[in-house]
């Protein structure tokens, strides 16, 4: 069995997209341990906000304007 840090190695070796992949595989894995107390009240506020995009009460921004706004942001 390989320590962690050869696992680390290894890893760290693979091409970018595997490497997404895998890094996603372990998030995944992680996502089970929420206590399902704080997984409820995360489902009802992405409810709310689907329901307030729907109704049109909240207009979204694309993702890469709400990321420029955010490194303006840190910026300053």
């Amino acid at each position: 069995m390989l320590s962690i840090e050869q696992l680390t190695e290894e890893i760290l070796s693979l091409p970018s997209a595997s490497r997404a992949f895998l890094a996603e595989k372990i998030v995944e894995s992680l996502e089970f341990d929420t206590d399902p107390e704080i997984q409820t009240v995360w489902v009802t506020e992405a409810k709310k906000r689907r329901d307030e995009i729907r109704d049109g009460d909240v207009q979204p921004i694309p993702g890469e304007e709400a990321l420029a706004q955010v490194r303006q942001l840190l910026e300053q």
